[in-house]
This record gives C-alpha cells, structure tokens and sequence, in this order.
C-alpha cells in the first residue's frame, strides 16, 4: 500500500543535531571536492579528455569537481541508449516504475543533508534554500510516483452496448532533460523523474556551472536499480550537443526549464522536421519572469515589506520566481521602500556554508557581471535606496540591492536580472499598479498585499501570472500545492508539481473490441 502523499518537512538548523548533521555533510563534501564523474550512457561509464570544471562560486579558487564532456558522437551514442531501453521500458508496468522513483526516493531522503551540502558549495545555496531544494526533489518523486499510480487507470469513457472501450496512457519516446542550474537538484529530478514514470527514456544534459549535483543524482538512481539506459547522464556544451539533441529526429520530447533566449531556441529547433522523424516534438519549457509584488494602500505593510524582502533576495534572486518589481501604492510608498531599503542593508553577505548567512554567492563570473552592469543602468533609471554594489571579495558577492523611483518602462523594469536586484515603482492607485504588474512579457509568478477584498478579487480575475498569491511571497511554491508554470514568454505553462503534469510526457491511446 502506498502511503498519502505528503510534502517533505524543510530541516530546523536551530536544533543541535540537524546543525552537526549538516556540519558533517559539509565535511564529507570537502574530501571529495577536485574528484572526477564520467558520462553515463546505457550503463557505461565513460571519460573524455575535454572536461567541464565546477567552481565554488563562494570560493572561485576551489574546484568542486570535473565533469566528463560530450561531443556530438557521444550525444548520438546516448541517443541509441536511451532507444535501446525504451524498447522494453514502455512495457514495464507504472507500478513498477513507480516503485524506482520510490526506491531513490528513499536513498535520498536518508542522504539529505550530504546533497544539500554538495548544493551548497556547488550552487551557492545557504543551507536552509539548499535544504528546500533537496525536499523539493524528494517531492516530485514521491507525488508523480503516485500520480503515475492513477494514470494507470486510463481515461473514463462512455459505455457503449455492444462494445468493450477504455482509453489509456503511452509513453513518448526518447527525451531529453535541459535543467537550470538555479534548482540543479529539484528541478532537474522533477524534469526526469517525470518522464521516465510515464515510460520515456532521458538523456540528462545538466548545466556546466553544476555538473557535480547531477552526477551525484545519476549514481541514486543506479543504486536504486533503474535499469541502464533508462536515464543517461550526458554534460556537454549546450551549442554542440544541445542542438544536436534537440534536433535529433529520434528525440520525441524536449524538456526545458531556463532563459526566454535559449527556451525559444529549442522551440524553433524542434519545430523543424528532421530527415527521418515522423512525429511533432513536443516542447515542454519553463523560461523565467520579471516577477510583481503590489502593494495595495490598504495592506499589511511589515508583511509586504517581509514578502518582497524574501522573494527578492532569497537565493541572491536567483529564482525565475523572484520579486524583481515592487509596485507600491503611491499612499504607502516612501513607507515601503524605507523599511525594505533597511532590511536590505542589513543583510549579511558571505559564503553559503557560513549557517549565519542570509546571502551566498551570485552562480558565475557571467551572471556577476551581467549584474553588476544592471546596477549601473538602475542608477541611472532610478535611486539607488540600498546595496548597488559588491558585497566582498574571493566569490561572486553582490550586495541586495534596493532601487527606487523607477519608471514602469524601464529597463531594470522590464528586463530579466537574474540577481539581488528590486526596482521598486509608484503607483496611482490598485488599478495602475495592476496594470503595471501586467505590463511585461513575462506571466509566471505575482502576488499582492492588500486588506480590501474586492482589490483581491479584481487581482484575481486580472493580474495575468500563471501562480498568483495573495498577502505572502510569489516564491517556494510547493509540490502538489502550488502546481508551478507561466504565460506568455515564462513558458508552456507546464505546472510542474500538478496533477497534470505527467500527461505532458504520455499520449491517449483508445481501444474498442466489438463484442
């Protein structure tokens, strides 16, 4: 019997033994920093002389490890893999699959800290966003094991005398995986596990900046017996391999989660035919916002300032749900940007493995930069209230940053940051602030603080995300709670975590028999 879904508990710090646990795990980690992961194809594990490097972006000097790295044979070679174990994978019962998910599941769940540790010297993460990330694994393989269980039981049909009807679910194909590395552990079990649940064969290509967590990944489900070539472990140069995975015309699916740029890539790469490719590849994709926190005259104000305190500046902002736009009614907006300016400057930045920190490292030398260049442009397009700058030397440290008096046009107003980055901007009134919200071609997460529940509901009916919330944060969306995925150019609106989410990577499959 298969116990009720439930989402995993996030780890209290404060209690002694979770610290040590932790402690210990980081102290694991250390000894096998520099160690080397080969590619994983059918089973084999292969070297190559090419290798992508892994920095700690707390500590630029530090290797985490090296990676095995793909060229375009290699990729061809995953490819007949993965065919090779969906011959025989496609038939196994989802019961059956279900039980490996449950089975790493469980590996994982045992081994939490010492992931959440290798998140954290890996990703950047702080202990409690590298503790979310590794629950949220654990939860996607949990929930799309049992929802996996229910799609067993095929569509309901209509009676018909005279007839024998059912209509059931069939896997796709090959498929492949393209992660971010924001969530290179939840995220990218999520992407994986639910495909191969629903009776597809992967080929994961992680992304370079962290290559150590998915080999870690790749090696659980191997001691969680998943037969070989079911998932394949493949990092490689997304411009190489990428696309010629992408365009492969044995690849039936592509699942991607990352930029707008590279996530429309792929969709025009896979909409071209291929020599020999008999379907229409679907593209499941998840790329990114410019997130709004309103706040409504009438409104908490603490609890907004908290709201888009945390959503803006957790993970250094580094989560396609991210507050990178605070629209505040013009009534409570020099309130607003004064309290949050000094939450914002009170903010310890320092490397992810110090418990004490709130702050880690930005990923990479590129996105430091790219950030640093934002700062420049939101000083000249508003007031800088808060941060502005680097946060310290040796890792990518940059400072939350506060800017007021931004025009809604603006270009730190409307383009994706990707980092500890708020422009806040004055409104009218609700209606203004709404349409500003609106005002973007993205459409993933929004929430708004108000105490006036016809404002709500007009956010309700009006305020056009794909995850809305009302008086808490638009970040931590939890598996089977919040079912998470955008409009516009944030993507498919794939609601990953929702009971929906399977049928994605599964095709109806109607049989009659007259009787």
């Amino acid at each position: 019997m298969v116990i009720p879904y439930a989402n995993e508990p996030f780890t209290n710090f404060t209690l002694p033994e979770n610290k040590k646990a932790m402690e210990d795990a980081l102290n694991l980690v250390a000894k096998q920093k520099g160690e080397q992961y080969p590619l994983v194809i059918g089973g084999e594990k292969i070297t190559t002389e090419a290798r992508i490097v892994s920095i700690n972006p707390s500590n630029t000097q530090e290797i985490v490890g090296s990676v095995a790295k793909a060229d375009t044979n290699l990729a061809e070679k995953a490819v007949q893999a993965a065919l090779k174990a969906f011959s025989t994978w496609q038939y196994v019962d989802p019961a059956e699959r279900s039980r490996y998910l449950f089975k790493a599941t469980a590996l994982l769940r045992r081994r939490k800290f010492e992931f959440s540790a290798w998140l954290v010297e890996e990703a950047g993460k702080t202990w409690p966003e590298a503790d979310a990330d590794t629950a949220e694994a654990i939860d996607f393989m949990e929930y799309y094991g049992r929802q996996m269980l229910q799609y067993q039981k095929g569509m309901a049909v209509t009676p018909l005398p005279g007839e024998q009807n059912e209509c059931h679910y069939i896997p796709l194909g090959v498929g492949v995986v393209i992660p971010p590395w924001n969530f290179p552990l939840a995220i990218l079990t999520g992407m994986m596990a639910a495909a191969i649940v629903a009776g597809n064969t992967v080929i994961m290509k992680p992304a370079s900046t962290t290559p150590v967590i998915a080999a870690k990944l790749m090696a659980l489900l191997e001691e969680a017996g998943l037969p070989k070539g079911v998932v394949n472990y493949l990092p490689g140069s997304g411009g190489v391999i990428g696309d010629y995975l992408v365009s492969h015309p044995k690849v039936r699916f592509i699942n991607f989660t990352g930029s707008k740029e590279v996530g429309l890539r792929i969709n025009k790469l896979a909409a071209e035919v291929a020599p020999g490719q008999k379907w229409i590849k679907r593209v499941i994709a998840e790329m990114g916002g410019k997130d709004a926190i309103v706040v409504d005259k009438e409104a908490d104000i603490d609890e907004a300032v908290s709201g888009i305190f945390a959503s803006a500046f957790g993970f250094q902002g580094q989560k396609c749900s991210a507050c990178s736009r605070a629209i505040v009614v013009k009534d409570v907006y020099n309130a607003v940007v004064a309290k949050l300016a000094a939450k914002a400057r009170a903010v310890q930045v320092g490397k992810a493995n110090d418990p004490s920190v709130f702050m880690g490292p930005v990923i990479d030398e590129t996105a430091y930069n790219k950030i640093l260049e934002y700062l420049e442009i939101g000083r000249a397009e508003g007031k800088i209230a808060a941060g502005g700058g680097k946060a310290g030397e040796g890792g990518y440290f940059i400072q939350p940053t506060v800017i007021a008096e931004v025009a809604p046009g603006a270009r730190v107003a409307q383009e994706e940051i990707f980092g500890p980055v708020v422009a806040v901007i004055k409104a009218d009134d609700f209606d203004q602030a709404l349409a500003i919200a609106n005002d973007t071609e993205y459409g993933l997460t929004g929430s708004v603080y108000s105490l006036n529940r016809e404002n709500l509901e007009k956010a309700r009916r009006e305020f056009f995300v794909g995850n809305l919330y009302f008086n808490r944060k638009c970040t931590g969306a939890l598996v089977g709670v919040h079912p998470f995925g955008g409009f516009n150019m944030s993507g498919t609106d794939s609601k990953a975590g929702g009971a929906d989410y399977l049928l994605l990577f599964m095709q109806a499959k109607a049989v009659s028999e007259k009787l």
